[in-house]
């Protein structure tokens, strides 16, 4: 077979840029890409290999033999390149390297747009440039928006567990595929009220039990739910139906798997080389070596590509912390210090302000979310600044407080009433999103309706409703992981479908009515999201009635259609409940979670209360309101 050495990919200036770490579209040239040349159609291979002694790719185009792949070293850049006749997009490949201490590597392309099927680990070229988008309008009014002040309302969605095909001896893992997938969780997250899902275990993973937080293809959508125009066609569909589209993204650290990064040159190529700093001894994986230009380059990169080349609305960066922390997971004599003796990965910093500025740039309207789980201090400033640089993160602070308070007996709720409250002290520090995520449903954690107290006299169901109530209401953007809207009773299994069936009995079915009404009145009413990170958007009626477990606050918006909300954590009525007001005027009763629709005892009933000059709580006005056990009361002015 003829090959052609002098189809180059990476020219000088690929080359340059991509050494000093700028080449934030370096995926057009790395990889594997259908080209052409003297007329005759091939695949041109590139990859970075700086310390191999040699590099040959080999697959099914020819015969997986090295001596028939022997590619051409570019110069002093360490990158390997090779063009292929008669290679064809679905050819799966190797790259065959030769270190220079004698060892032969088979790697998968760390550029590669696809992968195998798992447990194979071969690469497989992809042409992905010629899907016919249609969600340009999606795209246009994208750009415009400021997510400050909108609302947003996510699904997170583990994509082999959301729904599955029947198990059958030919398809054991019975996954819906992504087109299969845009349809029906596109046609329910709008059903339900959702403004955006969040993908986890999106891109390529060897093991499904790391639900895809195992990194090895940061360019490939994982090949376990169809190809990459298959998971185009999801993004796109969903954009059609009015929802964003979120990817979980992992740069803090990737697998040992022999065909991944680890060693990939047979040196520390893509990890730090002293194992202080390149590996996660918890976790049994490397850690990225974010001072190396061309390492941070790859990961911006392929950051830019998600958000570029299919369309995604954001990324929510995983294990922010373990990035930022030289001695995350480490005891005593397990670290380096920085140059300064501290704790802090200054390589680190300067990777995620890099990686913000870059995305801004190239992805305009998109935004990035931070899973960080510390007080670092300005993780959504401004990245110019001494700010990380992200739009949102996640507030886990709020999320361990509420949940830990959640799960005391309703007796005892009194004394750690500042489990609610104490989330308002710092609110406004960052922009925050309220995250009941998959970690808080798995690992004998339960699941949401499962840490709801159980007992005589206790009502887990009126409980979580009542959480819900207070989730809706609080400041930030709000993300809730699938099946909790119905409240799933098992843990979370990636091995199992939801358990749909649950939608048969009335409690069940109430709650997701329940959920439906609250992101109603969520989409309806500006006052619950257009000034999440602005203090005039907040007010406390009472924050200190500890003693019946009581909270009301009120959310304000830029042009009136303002909401006061009241909510009672145990299971006690309160007939005549002086609910305290911002003023005087009239309130209308929206929803109560106590209705029958809800699974409640009470009939739905929307009316109008005058307030009254009778003083309650922090407030001079009143009115006077029957709350029932585990009741969230929202009301409209």
């Amino acid at each position: 077979m003829k090959q052609y050495q002098d189809v180059t990919m990476t020219g000088q200036v690929d080359q340059y840029l991509f050494g000093i770490g700028q080449h934030f579209e370096v995926y057009e040239r790395f990889g594997a890409h259908l080209t052409e040349k003297d007329g005759m159609e091939g695949v041109c291979f590139s990859v970075w290999a700086p310390a191999a002694k040699s590099v040959s790719v080999v697959g099914t185009f020819n015969g997986w033999r090295e001596a028939a792949g022997c590619m051409e070293r570019l110069g002093a850049s360490g990158i390997y390149e090779l063009f292929v006749p008669g290679a064809i997009e679905g050819d799966l490949y190797k790259y065959c390297i030769h270190t220079r201490t004698g060892e032969v590597l088979y790697k998968a392309d760390p550029y590669a747009f696809e992968s195998e099927v798992r447990p194979g680990n071969a690469s497989r070229v992809a042409g992905i440039e010629d899907y016919r988008w249609r969600d340009q309008e999606w795209m246009t009014r994208r750009e415009k928006k400021d997510y400050r002040t909108e609302p947003i309302n996510i699904l997170e969605v583990h994509p082999g567990s959301f729904q599955k095909r029947p198990i059958t001896e030919a398809d054991p893992d019975g996954f819906l595929n992504y087109k299969q997938l845009a349809h029906a969780l596109g046609d329910y997250a709008e059903e339900m009220g959702y403004t955006h899902v969040e993908l986890l275990g999106i891109l390529e993973y060897p093991f499904d039990g790391s639900w895809g937080y195992q990194v090895t293809g940061y360019f490939a959508p994982t090949s376990r739910y169809g190809n990459p125009k298959d998971f185009m066609y999801l993004v796109d569909y969903l954009h059609r139906k009015g929802i964003g589209v979120y990817l979980d993204w992992v740069p803090a650290h990737f697998p040992k798997d022999a065909h991944g990064l680890a060693c990939f040159d047979g040196t520390p190529l893509y990890e730090y080389e002293d194992p202080r700093k390149g590996e996660h001894r918890e976790w049994g994986t490397k850690v990225f070596d974010y001072g190396k230009k061309e390492v941070r380059n790859f990961l911006c990169a392929s950051a830019v590509f998600w958000l570029k080349e299919y369309h995604l609305d954001g990324l929510r960066v995983d294990a922010v912390s373990s990035m930022l922390y030289l001695d995350y997971g480490r005891g005593p004599g397990e670290w380096i210090p920085n140059i300064y003796g501290g704790n802090q990965n200054l390589e680190a910093v300067e990777f995620l302000q890099l990686l913000n500025r870059t995305t801004r740039k190239f992805a305009p309207g998109s935004v990035m979310i931070a899973e960080e789980s510390t007080s670092w201090p300005g993780v959504t400033g401004e990245p110019e600044g001494q700010g990380l640089g992200f739009h949102m993160k996640w507030n886990m602070g709020w999320m361990n407080d509420t949940l830990a308070y959640m799960e005391k007996d309703p007796i005892y709720r009194s004394y750690h009433h500042d489990h609610l409250t104490f989330g308002m002290v710092y609110a406004y520090t960052e922009h925050f999103i309220q995250a009941l995520s998959h970690d808080e449903v798995v690992h004998g954690k339960h699941s949401l309706l499962g840490k709801m107290p159980a007992g005589e006299g206790l009502d887990p169901f009126g409980d979580l409703r009542a959480y819900y109530g207070f989730y809706i209401g609080h400041p930030g953007k709000k993300l809730l992981f699938m099946g909790q809207e119905f409240a799933q009773e098992r843990e979370w299994s990636e091995n199992r479908e939801l358990d749909w069936f649950l939608l048969s009995e009335p409690k069940h079915l109430g709650m997701q009515r329940y959920m439906h009404s609250l992101y109603e009145i969520y989409r309806e009413y500006p006052a619950l999201y257009e000034l999440d990170y602005e203090p005039g958007g907040f007010q406390w009626m009472d924050p200190d009635d500890a003693e019946e477990s009581i909270v009301s606050f009120a959310r304000f918006g830029r042009n009136g259609k303002n909401l006061l909300f009241v909510i009672n954590f145990t299971p006690v009525e309160r007939k005549e409940y002086r609910l305290g007001t911002p003023g005087g005027g009239s309130y209308e009763l929206l929803l109560d979670s106590s209705w029958k629709k809800f699974g409640g005892t009470r009939e739905e009933l929307h009316k109008i209360y005058e307030a009254e000059n009778i003083p309650s709580g922090q407030r001079e006005t009143s009115f006077s309101y029957d709350l029932s056990g585990y009741g969230a009361a929202i009301f409209s002015f």
